[in-house]
């Protein structure tokens, strides 16, 4: 299950005999056919569900929380945005699009994976998970009036894998028919039932409205303004400049125990921002509410305000239970120059991690050793006996060492003296056939090593002009691109137009079928795909598809260390760092739940203190424009 888009900023507590009530309450059994089939409110990935069917509330929601009140968010991008679909592989949605539209079930923040009904008020499906059917509430409504039917579902479904993004059609290449039963009752029938995670991403499908779409280009990127079923529609936009959502009095899913305490702000709008240093400035002058600063430099010296010292102006850090994921340098392996294995980790050697660390981010950080850090499905040192099981088929087309120590990350001592890790690097150069002839490296026809880093994020300069200094060292010409053309940088990534980039791939404690999207090699020939690398290895393809298959927890852990260690062995990455927390700045003019979900404070249920916001603003001098 993949993480959400840029997506989301940013945990519940039951007595055991409510666990026990609710379950022996909210899921039944009957005899069929096909033998027995599970009717509940809600589907885990593995186990049972954390809440039963009598539950009122999520942990991390105040049910008492007041309506009212608006919060203002800054979306840094020099393109600013210009389309209102994010469906589609086109365009730059505007950030929030995902309030508008309600999906058949829905995930919480304190479970490994574990879908509860949204649209659904139940589930059902047999013990083999061949199929699910979604019993559709019968007050679902979209914004106009008109009830949310299954046909919508069956008609969004068919939409999503032929006209949007490529992502759908991996994500969902297992299901093989979708069945509108009767106007309730949606019907998704699989491959087979190997595929355990389909049952419950199926339900993470927003449905769109038939009646809306069916007479509209659907792959045409424009600022229409779309019609949804979600807690908010928009209620206006400034192209490329502002967007502002309002919440929807008479939302119907408002009353639901998965939304008591959630979506409490009336208005939620997002100003868009050329500059993160200039958006930074306009935090501490008050023309937004918060932050998630991604900048360890930004957090240690750029909060030096007056209203950071008056306590109006708040800061956080906030622990975070989730895989970090990876980002790092992503090669581009479609590129001849990187398709060498030991080409790929020489160059790993010519990044200096404890140096800018030291010197560009103030120490905050620990280096990235996995593509599932901060969690258990990491592969540890050695493979055990489950994961061995699995990589043992394949020994002959993985390198030896994979079964007999674990990739570890070039160290330095922090100085800036990275000569014994470059001597390395030139030794591992030459066995690829790579040689320095007049202070050049050249392959064995003459041809220099030369390739262009591409970043879209000027933070992240300084520790690419580094990287790109190292590289010198060694006799090769890198060179830094900054594509400040938002649209541009997009159209690039979608067709693996590059040589290297800051890449990222994030996860979630229960990965399965976005992981073809991230490393299959239908993936790295499909353009718009998430497999950036362009991997394309049989032994990868095989163990992406059995992490999907995996029937327990123990499987599934098994399975996503085995992939990561072939990936961690493959060098495709030069990692980068990471952080198990979310540093938030915000203005005291709001308040949270006491308990916070595992991926940190989400301003979904956060509410607007109009006392608080009007002592801001009297200590500040400014009257209030709330």
């Amino acid at each position: 299950m993949p993480a959400a888009h840029a997506a989301r900023l940013i945990a519940r507590l039951f007595a055991a005999f409510t666990l026990l009530a609710g379950a022996l309450i909210g899921v039944l059994s009957q005899a069929s056919e096909a033998g027995k089939v599970n009717v509940a409110h809600a589907i885990a990935m593995h186990g049972e569900v954390k809440y039963p069917a009598s539950f009122s509330q999520l942990a991390y929601a105040n049910p008492r929380a007041p309506k009212g009140g608006r919060i203002r968010l800054a979306a840094v991008n020099p393109g600013g945005f210009d389309s209102l679909n994010p469906w589609i592989p086109k365009g730059i949605p505007a950030a929030g699009t995902n309030m508008l539209y309600d999906s058949l079930a829905e995930g919480t923040l304190d479970e490994p994976f574990s879908m509860y009904g949204l649209l659904a008020e139940k589930l059902e499906w047999p013990e083999d998970r061949t199929w699910i059917t979604f019993h559709l509430r019968p007050e679902a409504r979209f914004h106009d009036g008109k009830p949310l039917t299954a046909e919508d579902v069956k008609f969004t479904f068919e939409l999503l894998t032929t006209k949007g993004a490529p992502m759908w059609r991996f994500y969902y290449r297992d299901v093989k028919k979708v069945e509108a039963l009767d106007a309730r009752r949606v019907k998704f029938s699989f491959a087979n039932g190997d595929n355990r995670e389909l049952a419950l991403i199926v339900g993470q499908l927003p449905v769109l409205p038939k009646h809306y779409w069916e007479k509209r280009d659907f792959t045409a990127a424009n600022l229409d303004l779309p019609l949804g079923s979600g807690p908010y529609k928009v209620k206006s936009v400034q192209a490329g400049r502002a967007i502002v959502y309002e919440r929807v009095k008479d939302y119907w899913g408002k009353d639901l125990a998965l939304n008591r305490g959630r979506y409490n702000l009336d208005e939620i709008e997002y100003d868009y921002y050329r500059d993160d240093t200039v958006a930074l400035e306009a935090l501490k002058a008050g023309e937004y509410d918060l932050r998630v600063e991604s900048s360890a430099k930004n957090w240690a010296t750029a909060y030096n305000a007056p209203a950071v010292q008056q306590k109006l102006l708040r800061r956080g850090e906030f622990n975070l239970k989730v895989p970090a994921g990876m980002q790092g340098f992503f090669f581009n392996t479609r590129r001849d120059v990187f398709r060498d294995r030991k080409v790929r980790q020489a160059l790993n050697l010519a990044f200096d991690f404890e140096w800018a660390n030291k010197n560009l981010m103030f120490s905050a950080y620990t280096r990235t050793d996995s593509y599932f850090e901060n969690s258990d499905l990491a592969a540890p040192a050695l493979p055990a006996r489950g994961e061995l099981a699995l990589l043992e088929p394949f020994r002959k087309q993985l390198p030896p060492e994979l079964f007999s120590k674990p990739v570890v990350l070039p160290k330095t001592d922090g100085s800036g003296n990275n000569r014994n890790n470059l001597r390395e690097a030139t030794r591992l150069l030459a066995e690829a056939g790579w040689k320095v002839v007049n202070g050049k490296l050249v392959d064995k026809s003459g041809k220099p090593m030369a390739f262009e880093i591409l970043i879209d994020n000027p933070l992240f300069e300084p520790h690419t002009q580094s990287f790109v200094q190292n590289l010198k060292k060694l006799g090769i010409d890198a060179r830094i691109r900054l594509l400040a053309d938002a649209q541009q940088y997009e159209n690039r990534l979608r067709t693996f137009d590059y040589d290297m980039i800051i890449g990222r791939a994030g996860q979630s404690n229960s990965p399965g079928n976005e992981q073809r999207d991230y490393w299959t090699s239908t993936a790295a020939k499909t353009n718009d795909s998430r497999n950036y690398i362009g991997i394309q290895d049989p032994v990868v393809d095989a163990l992406v598809e059995r992490l999907i298959v995996a029937q327990s927890r123990e499987d599934l852990v098994n399975a996503t260390r085995a992939l990561d260690r072939v990936l961690m062995h493959g060098w495709y990455v030069v990692p980068h760092w990471h952080l198990n927390k979310a540093r938030v700045a915000w203005w005291d003019r709001f308040g949270m739940p006491a308990v916070h979900p595992d991926t940190g404070p989400s301003p979904e249920y956060w509410w607007f203190d109009a006392a608080r916001s009007a002592a801001v603003d009297a200590k500040r001098g400014k009257k209030s424009d709330r």
